[in-house]
């Protein structure tokens, strides 16, 4: 049974990342790429605040590891710029539908990049959601290209912290100070050039940039919570909390259109997500019911069966 405390950790982290959609544009008239410099700034300092407080320190750098966390920082970058470009340029929905494939990409980089062999009902929901993209794609005239970056670059993200094994806290100081001079610099020349926004429209607008890095610290703590007490199969249910929040800002507060083929492309993809979930669920519960079996004892005295020859 899932822990009660990680389960509220999980909720809470979740609904946090669903609702940041009601956030950013709250930041405005600053720029996304303003927004963007100032979260990467802000954020470093709140959580090397976070680890300070927990006594937290990082070890175990290496320059593979340093190496792998660079790209994830040019990953992230990618996330989070085009998510802050998009909800405040009316494309929540098309954010939301990244999330919702997110599952499948990461599908799809275990197939490349591990050479995983996938399961027939896993070769079902991947089909399911390339039809997703094909009808997504007849509505819009072009390929769903926001949803596409804001998924991508987030796999991206969860492989190069993968390969990296380090904790997502400490994992996420390294990669904000591998970006804190570049975003530095870039904030301090919109100043120079009289574009910036930043302390020049009240202390609550000022207020609000800086909340920009607690707020990304704030889930992630959260996060770590429920990852440490949790089941990954209770994790993965709860990840869809999040676009499912997206998508009812996006329809229902920012009430962006829905054409018929956008709900088609939506309910491909919400097909494919059940397909997957309840095909990894069966999966698990077979392999648990395996390793139950394996370590039953037989009957005294049973003389154990020949090994295979392929195993030998």
């Amino acid at each position: 049974m899932a822990d009660r405390r990680g389960l509220a950790f999980g909720v809470a982290a979740y609904v946090l990342w669903g609702l940041f959609p009601l956030y950013w544009p709250l930041l405005e008239p600053s720029s996304p790429g303003e927004i963007l410099a100032h979260r990467i700034v802000w954020s470093l300092v709140a959580v090397l605040v976070m680890l300070a407080a927990g006594r937290h320190w990082i070890r175990g750098m290496t320059w593979r590891r340093a190496g792998l966390l660079a790209g994830a920082s040019v990953a992230i970058t990618v996330n989070w710029g085009t998510f802050i470009w998009a909800v405040n340029n009316g494309h929540t929905l098309d954010v939301a539908l990244g999330y919702f494939i997110n599952p499948l990409i990461s599908v799809v980089l275990g197939v490349v990049v591990f050479r995983e062999r996938l399961r027939r009902w896993q070769w079902v929901s991947v089909g399911l959601g390339v039809s997703a993209v094909v009808v997504l794609a007849a509505g819009y005239g072009r390929p769903p290209w926001i949803a596409f970056a804001v998924a991508g670059a987030f796999g991206l993200y969860g492989l190069f912290k993968k390969f990296a094994d380090m904790p997502s806290v400490e994992s996420l100081a390294v990669e904000t100070a591998f970006l804190f001079l570049p975003a530095l610099a870039f904030a301090l020349a919109l100043e120079a050039q009289g574009d910036a926004a930043f302390a020049h429209h009240g202390w609550l607008h000022a207020a609000l940039i800086v909340g920009g890095g607690v707020v990304t610290a704030i889930p992630l703590l959260l996060f770590n919570g429920a990852a440490t007490r949790l089941p990954l199969s209770v994790l993965g249910m709860l990840q869809y909390l999040a676009p499912v929040l997206q998508f009812a800002i996006g329809l229902l507060v920012q009430h962006e259109a829905m054409p018929p083929e956008r709900w088609a492309g939506f309910v491909l993809v919400w097909g494919a997500l059940t397909v997957l979930t309840w095909d990894g669920l069966r999966a698990g519960r077979r392999a648990r019911s395996s390793a139950r079996a394996a370590e039953r004892p037989g009957p005294r005295g049973a003389v154990p069966p020949p090994e295979p020859e392929t195993a030998k």
